[in-house]
């Protein structure tokens, strides 16, 4: 074939996806225009984010092993930047998409992200991390499928779904963050989204998802919203749960299921029901005031539109933390097993170091901050990981600057970037303890956790003999309940600059948010890879002559 026609086609394709099968894994490619554009999800035009003009952004549709590279041209008229919720992206923190470890991409620029899904079969997300972009849109799902010589615990589905469903505030990002950075707090949302639209049930709705008699459909239902847990069910259907965050799980079935902020599971929902339309709803959990979206599910050949008696959503925070109890690892599954190769047997690892860490709502100057220990975090001008890098950490942050259990009392928040220490491959206790009155979510990247425990009251050492410590799940996100405690076990073998985050954006926003600092003790490729040739530079690294990289 002539270069120029193979130009040509390469061009026609880079528009959309197209798959380049290399010497090594495949890589698939994706070029993305970020943009404005009005949505309204509930009815109501705000400016939105829209990415190939949709919204919500296009699905991600990939294989465990396949390098993923995306090139965002950012045409919004402040910097942007997308992070690819629990893609653990191994030795490559450079990729994360998070503002420790990154500069944002300026107006009117492009960075091109590549990254490997590697061992981790299951349903994510991506989503923004700038200002509060994320209560506008640029978020989607992202798939990592099995290869076909790595069976997946139950037979193929008739077909492959993805529910993003989260709150919406009417406001506007803009006034969102306006609020936020007078001092106040965000309050309520104005509604519940999924798939960025709500049935009207006028009887002219167009349907989300098509489902044909006798057949099993696999759903992959992510809480993308800022602030609320939702209830998921499917009206007249129970959905067999099989996979969370990345690990496949014992399957039982659920009439409904809580899916908090940040988190991905995948069901399975079988079309054994009359032929007809029926409804997915989601509802809001633990507010005030309970808002409800719903979606059609349209039955082929189905003879009528759904019925009015939609499922209620249960009451209460004890029946969220009764059904985190049934969630059990599926250990006979032979995919889907998180790294390091091994730490399945995680109950018989010693523990290394114990890590308190307690959320607190604080005035500071008068104005609204969430801390953690007593810090709440502020972002740098340079990223973190660039500044360690450079080997100027000490101009930008200093490690260790909160204890690893939180002061008996706070007199002073401390503003400042949070950066723990960690040694490579210690096996971590982490202890996120709740003294509030509002659920909390919280996110890990860069590794999975163990999820050991979620309980009423407060920790201590005590209480570790109940925790699970045979099957429980591996994933990258928990909840804490109301003055509660959740207690995971993370081996931190994957060198880099992680972030530990609230996934309650608005806390997230105002400091309720670290990072971990793993260094590779022998700067060595096999723990870490290089800073990538086009990365982006900002801050006192920018004009700096690049360190030397590793060499073996």
């Amino acid at each position: 074939m002539a270069p120029s026609i193979l130009l040509s086609m390469l061009l026609c394709l880079s528009a959309g996806s197209m798959l380049m099968v290399q010497g090594g894994d495949p890589t698939i490619f994706f070029e993305w225009n970020v943009t404005y554009g009005t949505v309204a999800p509930l009815g109501i035009p705000v400016k939105g984010i829209l990415i190939n003009g949709q919204f919500p952004g296009p699905n991600i549709n990939s294989t465990t092993n396949n390098n993923i590279m995306v090139n965002v041209f950012n045409y919004l008229d402040e910097p942007f930047l997308l992070t690819w919720n629990g893609v653990q992206h191994r030795k490559n923190s450079w990729q994360d998409g998070v503002l420790g470890t990154m500069c944002p991409i300026p107006p009117g620029k492009n960075y091109t992200y590549h990254f490997q899904v590697k061992d981790q079969i299951g349903s994510y997300m991506y989503y923004p991390v700038t200002v509060m972009h994320k209560a506008a849109g640029g978020f989607g799902g992202l798939r990592v499928n099995s290869r076909p010589l790595i069976p997946v615990p139950y037979d193929e589905p008739a077909d492959d779904y993805t529910i993003i469903a989260g709150d919406w505030f009417n406001k506007g990002y803009t006034t969102l963050k306006r609020i936020l950075d007078s001092g106040r707090n965000l309050g309520r949302a104005d509604g519940v989204h999924i798939n960025g639209k709500v049935a009207r049930g006028d009887g002219k709705d167009e349907p989300l998802f098509t489902m044909e008699a006798g057949k099993t459909y696999r759903y992959r239902i992510c809480n993308v919203g800022i602030k609320t847990s939702l209830n998921v069910r499917f009206q007249g259907h129970t959905m067999k749960l099989v996979e969370m965050e990345g690990s496949h799980t014992v399957q039982n079935d659920y009439d409904s299921l809580d899916v908090h902020v940040g988190q991905c599971y995948t069901v399975l929902v079988t079309a054994n029901q009359e032929p007809r339309d029926y409804y997915v709803v989601a509802s809001t959990r633990f507010t005030r005031r309970e808002f409800t979206a719903m979606g059609i599910i349209r039955y082929k050949n189905g003879r009528a539109g759904p019925s009015y008696d939609i499922p209620r959503p249960p009451v209460g925070w004890a029946w969220s933390l009764n059904q985190f109890r049934t969630f059990r690892w599926n250990l006979t599954a032979s995919a889907a097993r998180p790294n390091p190769q091994g730490s399945y047997k995680y109950g018989g690892i010693n523990i290394t170091r114990t890590i308190k860490l307690a959320n607190t709502a604080e005035m500071v100057d008068g104005k609204l901050r969430y801390a953690i220990n007593g810090a709440s975090y502020v972002e740098p001008t340079t990223p973190l990981k660039l500044a360690e890098y450079y080997n100027v950490a000490d101009k930008v942050f200093k490690y260790d600057d909160i204890a690893d259990e939180p002061p008996a009392q706070i007199s002073k928040v401390a503003l400042e970037p949070i950066v723990l220490n960690v040694t490579h491959k210690d096996f971590v206790e982490i202890i996120f303890e709740n003294h509030e009155t509002a659920i909390q979510s919280w996110h890990m990247s860069g590794h999975s956790f163990f999820a050991v425990a979620v309980e009423t009251g407060r920790w201590s050492p005590e209480k570790r003999m109940n925790y699970n410590l045979l099957d429980a799940v591996s994933r990258h996100t928990v909840q804490v309940f109301p003055n509660s405690w959740a207690a995971v076990l993370v081996a931190f073998d994957n060198s880099g600059m992680w972030n530990i985050r609230s996934e309650i954006w608005d806390r997230h926003y105002l400091g309720q948010q670290l990072y971990v600092s793993i260094l590779s003790p022998n700067r060595s490729l096999r723990d870490e890879y290089n800073l990538p040739e086009d990365v982006m530079v900002c801050g006192v690294v920018e004009g700096m002559p690049r360190p030397p990289p590793y060499n073996s």
